[in-house]
C-alpha cells in the first residue's frame, strides 16, 4: 500500500495537482452513494473508473483507456474481502491501486507528437533512445535485485518494473505504427529503417494487461521455482544446485549419488514446471503472433535474418557428427571398463556388439551437456602432466576477486577496456552467505546507462569457473565497446556473437602455454601426447556440447509450432536427447515428468541455439585472431594473451553492436560473410585422428542403435524429497 501511495503522489506531483487521499476516497464514496455499487462495478466498469479519472484529470489516453477494465480486475478482489468493511478504506485501496495502474507509464516516458518527415523519423529515435536507457535501466536494476534477494517484495517490485517496460515498448511502438508508414521507414536511411523496425516490435508488451501480467507472473514463478528448489534425503539433509549438486555430478563416481542427485533434481525442479509451461506457451505465441510471426520459435529465428537458417544448421551439424559420433564412442568404451555391464549395455544386434546409449547420469554433469568433469576417468596418457589447474589454483589461494583480476588482465592485455568501477561495487561475485536466495547461474548484466555492468556468478575455485569468469567477463567487454550505440543495436550481431566471444579468450585462457604463462602450470610439455590430452579435455567441452546445444530448441520450436503438445513434452525431449545425443535417462521417464524445465534456459525463456552458433563461430574467430597475432603452428596451441593486433580485430567487432548485418561483420573481421565448422574441425583435427584409431583397435561401432534400453534402478535407491 505504502508503494501504491507513494506513486500516487508522485503522479500528483508531476501533474501539479494538490489532491489528498481523502479526496479521492471522498469521490469514491459520492460515486458509491450514487448508486454504483462495488458489484454493480462488473456491469458498469469503464463508466465507474472513467469517473473516477476524470475528477482528477487523468488524462484519457490510449494506455488508460486500456487499463481501465483491467484495473479493476486486479482489485476485485481487494473489494470482494473489504465489502463488510468502512468503504474509505475500501476505496483507499482500490483508487490507489487504479491510479498505480493507469499512470504505470510515467509522463516523461511517454511519446510525444511526430510526424511523417526525414527530419522528424530521426529526432523520434533520438527521444526513443535517451528514454529507453532510463525505462530499462529501473527493470533491469528491479531484475537485480530480485535475482541476488528472491524475496516477494522484490518479485513484485520486478514485475511493476516489468510491466513499465512493456508499457513504453507498446507505447512507442504503437507511436512509430501510428507515424510512419512502412513505405516512408524504406525510404529512411539503413540505420533509421533497421531502428524503427526492431521498436515495432512488441514481443510480450502486445498482450492486453491482464494476460501480461499472468505472463510475467509464470516466467517469475518458474525462475524462482528453479532457482530455490532443493533436493533433499530429510528436512534436515537438503541440497541446492549450486553448489552442492553440481559437485556431486562432477566429482562422485558412485551410482546411487549421481542417480540421488539427476533424479532429484530432474523430478523436483523440472516437474514443478509441468502445469506452468503450456499456459506460458500460449501467451508468448499470442504476444509473437500479434508482431506477424507465426510463433514464438519464428520470432527467435528471424533474429538471425537468414531464410536459410535452419537448414545452415542442419547442415553444419552432420557436417560435425562424425567427431561426436567418435568421441561418443571412445566414452562409452571408457564408462562401460568402469561402471559394468549392469549399468553400460554392451548387448547388441546380432551383427555385432555395440555399447548402446550412454546414461546422462554418469557424463560428469548434470545436463550431460559437457564430459570434461569425466576426463580423469579416461585420460588418454595418464603419465603426463595434469591439465586441470584446480588444485593449483587453490593451493595458490585463489579466490573469487583474483580469478575477476586474472580474466580482466587477458581483457585490458588486447588494448581493450578495464570493468569499470560500477563493476567491482556492484557485482554478485560469490553465493552470498547471509541466507540470501539467490538466482546462481552466471550471467552478465548491461543497465543501459552506459556507465553501469555488472556479473552475477556463485564463483567456486576451479579451472572450469576461471573458464566461465572470463565467458561472462567476455559480454561486459561487448556491452562497454558497443556502450555509445543506439539501444537498439546494444547486443551482438547476432545472438551467437555474444556468446562466442568470451569463449574465444577461453580458447586461449585453457592452453597449457597459457596458464604457464600465468603461473598456474610449472612446466610447459610440448609432445604429441600432451596435445592428444589437451585436445580430448576440449573435446569433451566442446565436441560434447554440440548435439544439446543443437536439440535444446528443436525441442522447444516444436513446442512453440504446436507439433509436440504437452501430452508428449517429455518424450519428444529423451527423443531428441536420444537422437543427436546418445543418451538416456537413468531410470524410466514418463510424459508426467518435464524434463526439459530441470535446464535454465527452458524457465528462464532463453533462446539456445545461440550457443551453438556461438561454438562455429568462435573457431573461425579464433583462427583468425590467432593470425593476426602472429601464431603458426597448430590452431590448438595458439594463445593471443597479449596481442594488441588481435586485439584491434576483435575490438571492431565488439564495437559494431548489431548496427550491421552478422554476415557483414564476419567478413569484414574473418574473410567470409557465412558459418563454417572448417576452423572447428581444423582445431580438433589431431583428436579427430587419433579417436578413429583408438575406436578402430576396439570394434566399436558408431551410433547408438538402440532406442529403448536403459539401466535398472539400484534396489537400495531412495527417492528424494522437495523442500
Amino acid at each position: 500500500m505504502k508503494h501504491y501511495l507513494v506513486r500516487c503522489r508522485r503522479w500528483r506531483k508531476e501533474q501539479n495537482q494538490k489532491i489528498s487521499i481523502d479526496d479521492i476516497v471522498e469521490k469514491v464514496t459520492d460515486l458509491k452513494k450514487g448508486g454504483v455499487e462495488y458489484d454493480d462495478i462488473h456491469s458498469n466498469k469503464e463508466g465507474f473508473w472513467g469517473q473516477v479519472c476524470a475528477a482528477f484529470g487523468i488524462p484519457n489516453r490510449r494506455i488508460n483507456r486500456f487499463r481501465l477494465q483491467d484495473a479493476f480486475n486486479k482489485v476485485s478482489p481487494i473489494v470482494r474481502k473489504m465489502q463488510s468493511e468502512d468503504v474509505v478504506q475500501c476505496g483507499d485501496a482500490v483508487l490507489l491501486t487504479l491510479i498505480s495502474a493507469s499512470a504505470a507509464l510515467r509522463h516523461e516516458w511517454i511519446p510525444g507528437d511526430y510526424s511523417q518527415t526525414v527530419v522528424e523519423a530521426q529526432r523520434f529515435v533520438e527521444d526513443y533512445n535517451s528514454t529507453a536507457e532510463e525505462v530499462f535501466y529501473l527493470s533491469t536494476e528491479a531484475s537485480w535485485n530480485y535475482n541476488t534477494d528472491m524475496t516477494e517484495h522484490h518479485s513484485k517490485q520486478q514485475m511493476i518494473a516489468s510491466l513499465e517496460n512493456q508499457e513504453f515498448t507498446e507505447a512507442w511502438a504503437q507511436k512509430a505504427k501510428d507515424t510512419f508508414s512502412d513505405s516512408f521507414i524504406e525510404t529512411l536511411n539503413p540505420e533509421v529503417q533497421k531502428i524503427l523496425s526492431k521498436i515495432k516490435v512488441l514481443g510480450s508488451a502486445n498482450l492486453p494487461t491482464a494476460e501480461r501480467e499472468r505472463y510475467n507472473t509464470i516466467l517469475s514463478q518458474m525462475k524462482s521455482i528453479y532457482s530455490t528448489t532443493k533436493v533433499c534425503h530429510s528436512t534436515e539433509e537438503c541440497s541446492s544446485l549450486d553448489p552442492e549438486l553440481t559437485d556431486i555430478m562432477a566429482n562422485s563416481r558412485s551410482y546411487n549419488a549421481l542417480l540421488y542427485a539427476w533424479e532429484g533434481w530432474h523430478s523436483e525442479s523440472g516437474d514443478r514446471l509441468r502445469s506452468l509451461y503450456p499456459e506460458f506457451v500460449e501467451l508468448s505465441n499470442k504476444a509473437h503472433r500479434m508482431d506477424g510471426f507465426p510463433d514464438t520459435g519464428a520470432y527467435w529465428r528471424s533474429l538471425y535474418e537468414s531464410p536459410t537458417f535452419e537448414q545452415d544448421l542442419e547442415n553444419l551439424f552432420i557436417q560435425l557428427q562424425p567427431l561426436y559420433q567418435n568421441l561418443h564412442a571412445f566414452v562409452r568404451r571408457k564408462l562401460y571398463n568402469f561402471y559394468g555391464a549392469k549399468y553400460i549395455n554392451l548387448k547388441g544386434p546380432a551383427w555385432g556388439l555395440v555399447l548402446k546409449m550412454l546414461m546422462c547420469l554418469v557424463l560428469g554433469n548434470m545436463w550431460s551437456q559437457s564430459w570434461n568433469n569425466i576426463y580423469n576417468m579416461m585420460i588418454p596418457f595418464p603419465d603426463k602432466p595434469n591439465i586441470d589447474v584446480t588444485d593449483t589454483m587453490v593451493a595458490q589461494g585463489y579466490n573469487a576477486m583474483h580469478m575477476f583480476r586474472v580474466a580482466e588482465e587477458f581483457f585490458t592485455s588486447l588494448g581493450l577496456i578495464p570493468m569499470p568501477d560500477e563493476f567491482w561495487d556492484k557485482s554478485m561475485i560469490e553465493k552470498p552467505s547471509d541466507g540470501r536466495e539467490v538466482v546462481c547461474h552466471a550471467s552478465a548484466w548491461d543497465f543501459y546507462n552506459r556507465k553501469d555492468f555488472r556479473i552475477k556468478q556463485c564463483t567456486t575455485v576451479t579451472m572450469e569457473q576461471l573458464s566461465t569468469v572470463h565467458h561472462e567477463m567476455g559480454h561486459v567487454e561487448y556491452y562497454l565497446q558497443y556502450k555509445d550505440q543506439p539501444v537498439s543495436f546494444r547486443r551482438g550481431a547476432n545472438p551467437g556473437f555474444h556468446e562466442a566471444i568470451g569463449d574465444i579468450l577461453s580458447l586461449s585462457v585453457s592452453t597449457p602455454k597459457h596458464l604457464h604463462t600465468i603461473g598456474l602450470m610449472d612446466q610447459l610439455t610440448d609432445d604429441a601426447e600432451s596435445d592428444i590430452n589437451y585436445l580430448f579435455k576440449m573435446a569433451l567441452r566442446k565436441i560434447a556440447f554440440l548435439p544439446f546445444g543443437y536439440l535444446i530448441d528443436q525441442w522447444r520450436w516444436g513446442v512453440f509450432s504446436g507439433r509436440t503438445p504437452p501430452e508428449r513434452y517429455n518424450s519428444e525431449w529423451w527423443y531428441l536427447r536420444t537422437k543427436y545425443q546418445g543418451i538416456c535417462p537413468p531410470v524410466r521417464r514418463t510424459d508426467e515428468n518435464f524434463d526439459a524445465g530441470a535446464k535454465y534456459h527452458i524457465p528462464g525463456n532463453t533462446p539456445y541455439i545461440r550457443y551453438f552458433v556461438s561454438f562455429i563461430l568462435q573457431f573461425q574467430f579464433h583462427e583468425k585472431l590467432c593470425r593476426k597475432a602472429g601464431h603458426t603452428g597448430p590452431l590448438h596451441k595458439c594463445d593471443i594473451y597479449r596481442s594488441t593486433k588481435a586485439g584491434a580485430v576483435l575490438k571492431k567487432v565488439l564495437k559494431a553492436g548489431s548496427s550491421k548485418h552478422w554476415t557483414e561483420v564476419l567478413q569484414e573481421a574473418v574473410g567470409t560473410n557465412k558459418m563454417d565448422a572448417s576452423s572447428l574441425m581444423n582445431y580438433f583435427e589431431p583428436i579427430t585422428t587419433w579417436l578413429q584409431e583408438q575406436n578402430e583397435k576396439t570394434g566399436e561401432t558408431l551410433g547408438w542403435p538402440d532406442f529403448d534400453w536403459m539401466p535398472p534402478l539400484p534396489k537400495d535407491f531412495v527417492k528424494t524429497s522437495v523442500h
